[in-house]
């Protein structure tokens, strides 16, 4: 416990430390964010109203408890509410059904707001061959798209968008496969060699997702190896590491030194964590020590580690995704004392589309490379992902009433 003060402490006397001692640190830290104008300038006066009333509604966590439950019957059900979903939290926080609905969205964001877009095929649940095979297809669209358009400069996807999560579960607890099994996972590393492949060819970044602890041990150990591979010259591959996971510092630093010294580029986009509640409930259930950070501030001086970690040693690219503001001041800072270039390919911001614009186009407008992450899928597919969103933003303190209370600010200075 003691350690993990200390911790705590150190990262956070860093945080304040480097944002102050700065030439302009204090007025920095102050004012960036905190333009309206350049963070809603794309947002006409309906979408900021929408935007105002969906967020107040996940405000509320029994209104998202009641809302999921609904629309979890309405669906099963067939009801007629695709049009009513996709008119509202569908359209805010996804760019469309299919890859070329997201297109104007994009193009819009890159043009009048220098804000890159990665294109994130968000349907979840899918565990026969056809789905993956397919996924795979789309992945390949996605490279096709990176390669062509400067506002596109990653891919992304997910492990288990190629391959059963209980196969990469029972691969990580190191039992024994059938020959069935030996077979599917095969295909499932054929699956991911061929995107790399493709992306290797392309010059195009590709980032795969980190998901729940108990199948990410196969899913690391199936990464290394194509960093490994296809990260020789430059970060080509990244993983994912969720921060809210208390050993993944251990983890980082490990691969770091098998990058050393076999020769390779890291990759790595670094998150807080997107499962804590389900992380949470299988530890007790299970009666194992959860891998969740006691704590918000633990989780967050993890993160800051992290961050501070990639940017202190060479051949790493960082993506970092974070809605947080104090992480952003601590990456823009670190940046300035490593002489990182704003515009240093090796380093990017990342937010959901949707979310902390206040973040990325204030960001994007001081120069310093910036991605949305731009979901898209059929309605009724992607919903357990705006599921998982909406019951994300009632659990992190504060990111709610920050997103409203700049909205409610853009509102008054319009009128005014």
């Amino acid at each position: 416990m003691v350690q993990i003060k200390q911790k705590i402490l150190k990262y956070f006397r860093l945080l304040f430390y480097i944002c102050y001692s700065s030439n302009n640190g204090l007025n920095i830290l102050m004012k960036l964010f905190e333009n309206t104008e350049v963070a809603f300038k794309l947002k006409t006066d309906s979408e900021l109203e929408r935007a105002y009333f969906l967020f107040r509604l996940i405000q509320s966590q029994p209104m998202v408890r009641i809302g999921t439950a609904v629309t979890n019957f309405a669906l099963k059900a067939h009801l007629p509410v695709e049009g009513l979903i996709r008119s509202t939290v569908f359209d805010h926080f996804c760019g469309g059904v299919t890859e070329e609905d997201c297109l104007p969205s994009i193009d819009k964001m890159y043009t009048k707001g220098n804000v890159h877009s990665v294109l994130d095929y968000s349907v979840e649940g899918k565990e026969d061959e056809e789905s993956f095979d397919n996924a795979v297809v789309i992945i390949e669209k996605i490279i096709q798209f990176s390669e062509e358009k400067n506002a596109i400069p990653f891919a992304v996807f997910k492990p288990t968008g190629f391959g059963r999560f209980k196969l990469y579960q029972k691969i990580g607890e190191g039992k024994e496969l059938t020959e069935e099994e030996n077979e599917e996972w095969i295909r499932v590393k054929d699956r991911f060699h061929r995107v790399c492949k493709l992306a290797y060819s392309k010059d195009v970044p590709l980032l795969i997702d980190a998901e729940e602890s108990w199948m990410q041990d196969a899913a690391d150990d199936l990464i290394e190896e194509l960093m490994e591979t296809y990260n020789k010259e430059k970060a080509i591959v990244f993983n994912t590491l969720q921060m809210y996971r208390h050993d993944r510092m251990e983890y980082l630093k490990s691969l770091h030194q098998r990058a050393h010294q076999k020769g390779f580029h890291i990759g790595m986009k670094v998150v807080r964590g997107a499962y804590m509640e389900k992380e949470r409930e299988r530890a007790e259930e299970k009666g194992y020590v959860s891998p969740i950070c006691i704590s918000k501030e633990e989780t967050d001086a993890n993160y800051n580690e992290g961050i501070l970690y990639m940017m202190e040693h060479k051949n790493m690219a960082l993506f970092a995704g974070t809605h947080n503001e104090e992480s952003s001041y601590l990456l823009l800072n670190l940046a300035n004392k490593y002489n990182i270039s704003k515009d240093d390919k090796r380093m990017w911001f990342g937010q959901l589309y949707g979310m902390s614009d206040h973040i990325s186009f204030n960001l994007a407008s001081q120069g310093y490379n910036v991605a949305k992450y731009v979901p898209f899928g059929p309605v009724r597919d992607v919903m357990p992902y705006l599921i998982r969103r909406a019951e994300e933003n009632t659990s992190v303190e504060g990111q709610t009433s920050r997103e409203l209370n700049l909205i409610k600010q853009e509102k008054k200075r319009r009128k005014v």
